[in-house]
């Protein structure tokens, strides 16, 4: 991993004990002082000079959106420039994430101060490692960890639109609302062609620069490529294989880039090289999620592109009520619309039991209190639903692949998520979006020839075939010996049909060609993984079911 575009930090804030942070310092990629005082250190992988200087006050972040002079409060920085930051007045010192919380910052609390760092691993160096079970619950069940989790008791992600604060020789956490739960986002009527206009606006900040827009066959990439060349960008598109098992995305990528007249370029997968891509992404994304291991070839050849990735990222949720199930719609309690939601963030159930009873009812519960916990500020919301999904899975699972895959060695855009687009888009109802009839009429508005092809959110024509690279027989075989440590080490996880196949050897796993059972083995997979390698550093694995 190369911090090209956003740099790797690290360092503390308290009573720092420096020998700890010698420690941290050492134990990641390698950094220089940013900021030294006796409450407070930041080093970083890259200069990384402040925003604002003024005295003993000072600010810094380091997302790749930053102001460029100091704002009244730490909040406003976090939801207008989506980047995490340290800001300082000699009375008190702030750590504090985005509004979203896109770019991670994790830490452990050790007595009376905290020592943070963009990745997991350098912490470790400071605690024990513990296994957190309620985070893999959540990474079984719903494919990333929920709230503060982590895979470790000890180490924990700091959410969107909070900070770590040391003021009168105490710390504290603060949660603030961000802009768009403080202010509840009324219906404007905005119409389909005021939200393409929006994206143009996004697009004039970048003006000169060279796009690459990854247009698949859905909804956000085409708009944002229909947008971009409008505006007569130097654009061009890439697309590569979902790794589905119909490769549709390819198809209807060639016919929209065709359309637009667009240059348009297919990254190839060989499906021998799918093991090596998902534990590179397992570990790179730290065994947070199973997702992104199809677009590891992808996120590589970006790298050397010399073009800033424009990313779809949040589109679905702000635009055509994706994760919002009709019984979320129709929910006439908070109890219902919960559980509705997170029925539908939640793996499926499989063709056969996966897990162990007592593991899977554990699991349940577990995951049902943490997504409860973790979206709580949003009941009662008028945008209750999608921003349900925004700060959970768009955050934690999908945002990887752009913010962790992409970068930090290459630029990533995300207009869906800028702040007039956002709010603009979040404030349109969700019974307009309903079944993607506003979406269908922003592409229209957009561009009418590219809003008429065909598109994998509405699929009328028979599905083409072709084989999946994660369930080949190079993937079979590297599943079936993470499933076997799984097995031998955490048995009670396992149902006894689980244990009957990871006997029958790889080939067994041939059963599993539905899209839960492949997500489901995917996720046991990332835990076998873990478990690998943390062999010899994990000591209590006793389950808590």
């Amino acid at each position: 991993m190369q911090f090209n575009v956003r740099p790797y930090v690290c360092g503390a804030l308290g009573r720092i004990d420096t020998a700890l942070l010698g420690k941290l310092t050492a134990a990641g990629p390698k950094v220089w002082p940013a900021l030294q005082s006796d409450e407070a250190a930041l080093f970083s992988s890259t200069p990384l000079p402040p925003y604002h200087r003024s005295g003993d006050a000072y600010a810094f972040a380091w997302g790749e959106r930053r102001p460029k002079t100091a704002e009244e409060d730490w909040i406003t920085v976090a939801e207008t420039y989506e980047t995490p930051g340290l800001i300082g007045d000699g009375r008190r010192v702030a750590l504090h994430t985005g509004g979203l919380g896109l770019v991670d910052v994790y830490y452990v609390r050790l007595d009376d101060a905290v020592y943070f760092s963009s990745l997991i691993q350098p912490l470790l160096t400071l605690v024990p490692i513990e296994i957190d079970w309620s985070a893999w619950a959540s990474i079984l069940q719903v494919t990333f960890p929920l709230g503060e989790a982590t895979p470790y008791t000890e180490v924990k992600r700091l959410p969107g639109a909070s900070a770590l604060v040391w003021e009168h020789g105490r710390l504290t956490t603060e949660r603030r609302l961000p802009r768009w739960l403080r202010t509840e986002p009324y219906e404007r009527w905005i119409s389909p062609q005021e939200i393409v206009d929006l994206l143009d606006h996004v697009y004039s900040e970048y003006d000169g620069l060279p796009l690459l827009v990854p247009v698949s066959g859905g909804y956000d990439s085409r708009l944002l490529a229909s947008v971009a060349k409008a505006r007569g960008a130097d654009v061009e598109s890439w697309t590569t294989s979902p790794d589905d098992g119909t490769d549709t995305d390819i198809d209807f990528a060639r016919a929209i880039t065709r359309e637009l007249g667009i240059p348009h370029r297919v990254i190839p997968q060989d499906p021998a090289s799918y093991p090596s891509d998902a534990m590179e992404v397992a570990r790179r994304l730290e065994y947070l999620t199973p997702h992104h291991a199809w677009y590891a070839p992808f996120a590589k050849e970006v790298h050397g592109a010399g073009r800033i990735l424009v990313d779809g990222l949040a589109g679905g949720p702000l635009l055509k009520n994706f994760m919002v199930s009709g019984a979320a719609l129709e929910a006439r309690t908070q109890a219902e619309r919960s559980a509705a939601v997170l029925g539908s963030l939640s793996l499926g159930r499989p063709s056969q039991p996966f897990l162990s009873k007592s593991a899977a009812e554990w699991m349940e519960e577990t995951v049902r209190e943490q997504f409860l916990a973790t979206t709580s500020m949003f009941h009662g919301h008028r945008a209750e639903l999608p921003l349900s999904v925004l700060h959970t899975r768009t955050v934690r699972g999908i945002a990887r692949s752009a913010v962790n895959l992409v970068g930090p060695e290459a630029s990533f855009l995300a207009p869906f998520i800028h702040p007039e687009f956002f709010d603009a888009a979040l404030s349109v109802g969700v019974a307009r979006k309903h079944q993607g009839k506003f979406y269908r009429e922003v592409l229209h508005a957009a561009n009418p020839r590219v809003a008429a092809l065909p598109s994998t959110n509405v699929i009328k024509q028979p599905l083409r075939r072709v084989p999946l690279r994660s369930t080949a027989a190079p993937a079979r075989s590297y599943s079936h010996r993470m499933l076997e440590i799984l097995a031998d080490r955490i048995p009670a996880l396992l149902s006894d049909e689980m244990h009957e196949v990871i006997a029958g050897g790889p080939d067994a796993l041939t059963r599993f060609n539905g899209w839960n059972d492949r997500f489901w083995v995917r996720g046991l997979v990332l835990f076998g993984l873990w478990l690998s390698d943390f062999e010899n550093d994990l000591s209590d694995l006793a389950p808590p079911f």
